[in-house]
């Protein structure tokens, strides 16, 4: 019913508007997906138009230089308008700039957090026993590791946290993000990277060809990275295990957690975070650098350009954004496609380390200080309608 004008191709969606009772005719319909704002022409006929939108706040829709604000699930009237007239579509607020600090409960080396199952969890590698988890991102309560162990890399899946240790056989799994059990991994190595796919806990180590995988998350089963290298993170997307390693152009994929075949990066660089999400997977590097990447597969990658030269630790996706964090700046980056960024700007210059995603929020931690931090994107989908509307103005 309508010209479903938007959204973009890749995004698999479509929306066909059901026009209000006083509309005689769909003029445009849509929904912002992956961007926040849409610019075209419609055709007015001399009538009032009616405006709807449906998201998580209000959506300003200009007509012709004049700005008209539709509140969620609302419909709101316009002046007469005849001919091409161009429509600016912009979802709610505009995303903020800056990270908003919190504090976590104590000033430990905190290297990585993860969301699932309700709760936010992080772990620390300074050889104490503190964890912390928080509901909410903002708030965090302290817990308690199985052992004094440089705990490094934190994921979830399958109704299970678990946590890697560098230089030791240390592992350790929750429930529920907030008690602890022991576990051990298959070799006393610095594992750096713990993800979950495709029914796999996969681990990777770092300075070796040592990986490691579990069915449960408990026990572990020795496997062979392709090349001896100082791995430095591994992730899971669209039947692809992926790791990246450091000062080396050697990257790794695997599609079953067990078997690793060789990749190339882009570029030399110290890769030392890679995420995945809407059909890519990004890396990014350390070292006071512009370099990231992104792949379609996990196989082949292309270069992309951070918006600052920082040291690039983390980075995530959720809500239609990547995000990235780096160590000693106030340095953040977003990204809606993968491949350009943009500038963010966390709450304080720390050594940001880690960042993930989760009800709604991006959550960050940091190196040697208390500091975390959580932002709040807008939220997307929002639907939205013109239609050639009443005689008279709503």
């Amino acid at each position: 019913m309508g010209n479903s004008v938007y959204p973009v191709p890749s995004a698999g969606a479509s929306y066909s508007s059901q026009p209000p009772a006083s509309a005689s005719s769909v003029l445009l319909d849509g929904q912002l997906v992956t961007a926040s704002s849409i610019t075209t022409s419609v055709t007015g006929t001399g009538a009032p138009w009616l405006l709807y939108a449906n998201g998580a706040g209000p959506t300003t829709i200009t007509i012709a230089g004049t700005p008209y604000t539709v509140t969620a699930g609302s419909t709101v009237g316009t002046s007469a308008y005849t001919g091409s007239q161009s429509v600016t579509v912009n979802g709610p607020t505009a995303a903020p700039s800056t990270f908003s600090a919190s504090t976590m409960p104590s000033n430990s080396y905190w290297n990585s957090v993860i969301y699932g199952n309700g709760y936010f969890v992080a772990v620390q590698r300074s050889a104490t026993t503190a964890g912390a988890y928080s509901t909410n991102g903002t708030t965090w309560t302290a817990s308690t590791m199985p052992s004094s162990s440089n705990w490094y890399s934190v994921t979830y899946g399958n109704g299970k946290f678990v946590a890697v240790a560098i230089s030791t056989s240390s592992g350790a799994y929750s429930t529920n993000g907030t008690t602890w059990t022991a576990s051990t991994m298959s070799a006393s190595s610095g594992w750096y990277g713990v993800t979950y796919g495709n029914g796999y806990y996969v681990a990777v180590a770092n300075s070796s060809t040592v990986s490691a995988s579990s069915t449960d998350g408990i026990n572990w089963t020795a496997r062979t990275l392709p090349n001896s290298n100082s791995w430095e993170a591994v992730t899971y997307g669209n039947g692809y295990f992926v790791a990246v390693a450091d000062s080396t152009t050697v990257g790794a994929y695997s599609t079953n957690g067990t078997s690793w075949t060789a990749s190339t990066m882009p570029s030399a660089s110290y890769w030392i975070g890679v995420g995945y999400g809407n059909g890519y997977f990004v890396a990014v590097a350390y070292g006071t650098t512009t370099a990231g990447a992104y792949s379609t597969n996990g196989t082949t990658w292309t270069a992309s350009t951070m918006p600052s030269s920082s040291n690039w630790t983390g980075v995530t996706y959720g809500n239609g954004y990547f995000v990235a964090v780096a160590n000693g700046t106030t340095a953040g980056a977003y990204s809606t496609n993968a491949t350009t960024w943009t500038a963010l700007t966390m709450p304080s210059s720390s050594n940001w380390s880690s960042v993930t995603y989760g009800n709604g929020y991006f959550v960050a931690v940091s190196q040697t200080t208390s500091a975390s931090a959580y932002y709040a994107f807008p939220s997307l989908p929002v639907a939205y309608g013109i239609y050639n509307g009443a005689t008279v103005r709503a």
